[in-house]
């Protein structure tokens, strides 16, 4: 590998920690009085219909008694429809809590595998970005870069452990080779950095992509250290390791889709670039990627079956993202999502937008053939990965927000349609966004279902989110009601982490106003590309 080609691939690979080696986003404040209460020395929860995510169809009602942060007792205290006897319910003492419930929906709390903490460049803070993710039910996220630097993040996870800040769970998966002085150019140099980020306190690695024998040692000490990783199959690094390789080689998981493809080639063992290809012209790397799929094996063949047999038996997780690609097959609803107009940060608008230099801002001449590239894309896309699950694989929720018009919070729920949309059953989805995270981050034992013994992380809701995922949006859903009037529904009611109770659509009214105040001081409006300000306002979007 020349000189050249390394510092080309540590470039990459920095992609989402520059701005660490430099500056970093604003770190989350001190949980304030009134943001969250608890944890409890006892908690009951009462009269919900519970989804507890281990493939058991809804039931209730039921009382749940929380002692601190760990789920004691799940009570059957009735039957829907008749009125509960006070007889068959867990009796509160003085001094405990109780959440009256009735009616409503609780869930296991979700897991975001792919939650950048805010960014730098995108002027997203730690408090905006955490109180998204709460806001919409996701109580541990996997920061698969750490690009505000590892020792910022294990900061914030500390905190997050003890809820001395409004935040989700985190892991931290360290970007290979964040720190080092120069490009890792051996094995031995790939050993002694996966040693030196497990003595740091790392959860993880996540990869971009290395020279084969490189990034061999650096997975092989990471599995004997008992760590687990991810990997961003980059196109300057995946014709020599592909998804299959590096699954063999130890990888625990798969981010977006980068490497499958390529896995599943079967007459040719590169993809077909154009002569004029250029990998740093954002628009020629994601356009190119839009016929990638259709370059693969096709469902149900020999080549099919054998890349998908071999992962499943390798325990190997895919962690798609579909959300964070989406505007790729339909820019317009991406760019119009309702939630822009109170929610996205003028920062965040401004990074968005066209641009020959901002990651995913790869708009310089999208059009109808490139969307509907990406259309077929994610036609075998979704058939790989709803077979996948099909025969046992585990397939997770993630959602790579700050970028490409995709913002924290909304976009994972966006990611839960998008399952559904591919063929899961919506209680598959809920399995996905919550016990299948916990298997692929180790935490099964402690998250991921509403299980005795395990921690309190919760979801609750008003509205059925197996009748309609979209009443999961902190924007809520559209409801026409018996009055023959236009309302909104929906919206997570409460998120309980590690037992402490969030009011969800508190905290995202906070948000709103950090980004009313933000527009305010920069009389700022949001605009379409090319049009003036007044013209060119969206408006319309809807509030809880």
């Amino acid at each position: 590998m020349s000189a050249v080609a390394r510092l080309l691939l540590l470039a990459h690979c920095l992609l989402f920690t520059t701005y660490s080696l430099t500056a970093q986003v604003t770190k989350a404040p001190s949980r304030k009085a009134g943001e969250g209460d608890g944890p409890y020395n006892r908690l009951i929860i009462r009269g919900v219909t519970l989804i507890n995510s281990t493939g058991a169809p809804p039931y209730g009602p039921v009382d749940i008694v929380v002692e601190k942060n760990r789920i004691v007792a799940i009570r059957q205290v009735g039957y829907p429809g008749v009125a509960i006897d006070p007889k068959s319910r867990p009796v509160a003492n003085a001094g405990d809590k109780e959440l009256n419930c009735d009616g409503m929906y609780l869930m296991p709390g979700f897991v975001d595998m792919h939650g950048h903490i805010g960014g730098q460049a995108q002027g997203a803070n730690a408090e905006y970005v955490f109180k998204l993710w709460l806001g919409h039910g996701i109580t541990t996220i996997r920061d698969p870069s750490c690009g505000n630097g590892l020792d910022w993040v294990l900061e914030h996870r500390a905190k997050s452990i003890k809820n001395e800040i409004v935040a989700p769970r985190i892991l931290a998966y360290t970007v290979f080779g964040q720190g080092s002085k120069e490009p890792i150019s051996t094995p031995e140099q790939a050993r002694a950095w996966v040693q030196q980020n497990a003595k740091r306190g790392a959860d993880g690695i996540k990869f971009f992509g290395a020279e084969p024998t490189i990034f061999r040692a650096a997975l092989e000490e990471n599995k004997k250290l008992g760590l687990r990783s991810a990997c961003h199959h980059a196109q300057l690094e995946v014709a020599r390791m592909n998804a299959l390789a590096t699954a063999k080689a130890g990888l625990t998981s798969l981010e977006h889709w980068y490497g499958l493809p390529e896995a599943l080639f079967d007459d040719k063992t590169v993809q077909d670039y154009p002569a004029d290809y250029n990998y740093n012209n954002e628009q020629n790397r994601f356009e190119q990627a839009g016929n990638l799929w259709q370059q693969a094996a096709k469902p149900g063949t020999d080549r099919w079956n054998k890349v998908m047999d071999e992962l499943i038996a390798l325990d190997f997780t895919l962690d798609p993202t579909f959300n964070i690609y989406e505007a790729n097959r339909e820019l317009m609803l991406a760019r119009r999502s309702e939630w822009h107009d109170d929610y996205t940060l003028p920062s965040l608008w401004r990074f968005y937008g066209p641009s020959r230099i901002s990651h995913g801002s790869y708009w310089h001449n999208w059009g109808t053939e490139q969307e509907v590239a990406w259309k077929k894309n994610y036609q075998l896309w979704m058939a790989f990965i709803n077979e996948y699950k099909n025969r046992g694989g585990r397939v997770t929720a993630g959602s790579d927000s700050g970028f490409i018009y995709q913002l924290y919070g909304f976009a994972y729920i966006r990611e839960l349609e998008l399952l559904r949309e591919a063929g899961f059953h919506p209680l598959e989805v809920i399995r996905a966004a919550t016990l299948k995270g916990a298997e692929a981050l180790g935490m099964a034992d402690q998250i991921g279902s509403v299980e005795v013994g395990k921690l309190a992380d919760f979801v609750i809701t008003k509205e059925n989110p197996l009748a309609n995922l979209k009443t999961l949006y902190g924007t809520g859903a559209i409801h026409l009601n018996d009055r023959n009037e236009v309302e909104r529904v929906g919206g997570v009611t409460y998120t309980v982490k590690d037992g402490v109770v969030y009011d969800a659509k508190k905290l995202l009214a906070d948000v709103r106003t950090m980004v009313a105040e933000a527009k305010q001081t920069e009389n700022f409006e949001i605009t379409q590309p090319g049009v003036p300000a007044k013209a060119g306002k969206i408006s319309g979007g809807g509030k809880n």
